[in-house]
């Protein structure tokens, strides 16, 4: 990638992934929930999580790793849970397809829980707390994927980064509080920007294929990330393995496949659990942005600051690599059947 940026209008960038999908064999359904994501990602997430993940997306609609007709199937085991199967798809349709009975059942109910099997990585995972933080629900979503991280610096790769989201509403014009954050000491994504620039990354961050500890982006891409904090980060990672692929019944990270070459889905799981603070403390958002400002006032750095704006207008603008736009459009073509 370059650091030359290009300032897009959303609805162009939008237009653009619409077609790149379609062309890589997406349904309509699997197109509109994957785009949305990516914008969010893009303009009130974490933007690595974007457009230069979306190239990932479209390449495994290619190579078969993502099947683009997809339909999950969803059902209801209890009141309170709502199981899906993405049947190989992307992650984010089954969410949509069961988002408004997730937020209607965690009103209804005080707490539910949405678990999925059987997808493509699930993305930017702040992208799901966020929606459901917008619509007055406290939120934890947790994923596990192919595994890129040892337990310790010298093991085998065990987990993926297995990141966990957390989701709170704040009364306007205060924004959600949202965090999320990988259990290994970086993203993946981070260190393959880094090896594509053929930059060094900090010492800590992972391993090169003999499990010693390195500084070349190039050999952790062989090697093994390494969890943040050691034990305690392994143990989240394990924590964030368990309620995913173990609730969902999905791949554990040591058994999916690759979501970057093959041609079969990586197969992993996906839970968010939901609760409704009003039905506790009714005025549980204006406390939350009245605190969340004290401790701003204090100097602590509040997660989410952008996703205010998904409440109110969205920005008319994105700014993009211009590598990631140009790697897009090559994309762009007749439709696959």
């Amino acid at each position: 990638m370059t650091d030359e940026r290009e300032t897009i209008e959303v609805a162009d960038i939008r237009e653009l992934a619409i077609e790149a999908c379609i062309a890589c064999g997406a349904s309509l359904p699997v197109t509109s929930s994957l785009v949305q994501a990516t914008l969010s990602a893009a303009l009130f997430g974490n933007e690595a999580l974007g457009f230069p993940h979306f190239l990932d997306y479209l390449e495994s609609f290619r190579s078969g790793r993502i099947d683009g007709q997809a339909e999950p199937y969803i059902e209801h085991p209890l009141p309170a849970i709502i199981l899906s199967d993405a049947q190989g798809g992307i992650a984010q349709l089954g969410f949509d397809l069961a988002f408004g009975r997730l937020v209607e059942h965690t009103k209804s109910l005080g707490v539910a829980l949405f678990t999925q099997r059987n997808s493509y990585t699930a993305g930017e995972l702040g992208y799901y707390v966020r929606r459901l933080a917008l619509n007055g629900l406290v939120s934890v979503a947790a994923t596990n994927g192919p595994a890129v991280m040892a337990a310790a610096a010298g093991s085998p790769r065990v987990y993926c980064t297995n990141p966990l989201a957390f989701g709170a509403p704040a009364s306007p014009p205060a924004s959600p509080l949202i965090i999320d954050q990988a259990t290994s000491a970086t993203a993946f994504v981070n260190i393959v920007r880094a090896a594509a620039r053929n930059e060094p990354i900090p010492e800590g961050w992972a391993t090169d294929s003999q499990g010693g500890a390195t500084t070349d982006a190039s050999a952790a891409l062989q090697g093994a990330l390494l969890p943040f904090g050691g034990y305690k980060g392994a143990n989240l990672a394990l924590l964030v393995e368990v309620l995913s692929a173990g609730l969902s019944g999905s791949s554990w990270s040591v058994d999916a496949n690759d979501f970057r070459s093959g041609h079969q889905s990586p197969g992993i799981g996906f839970t968010v659990i939901a609760v409704s603070p009003t039905a506790i403390s009714k005025d549980f958002s204006e406390r939350c942005a009245a605190h969340m400002a004290r401790l701003r006032d204090l100097g602590v750095h509040i997660p989410g600051s952008k996703a205010g704006a998904a409440a109110q207008d969205a920005p008319p603008v994105v700014s993009i690599d211009r590598s990631v736009l140009d790697a897009i459009r090559t994309y762009v073509g007749p439709r696959v059947d």
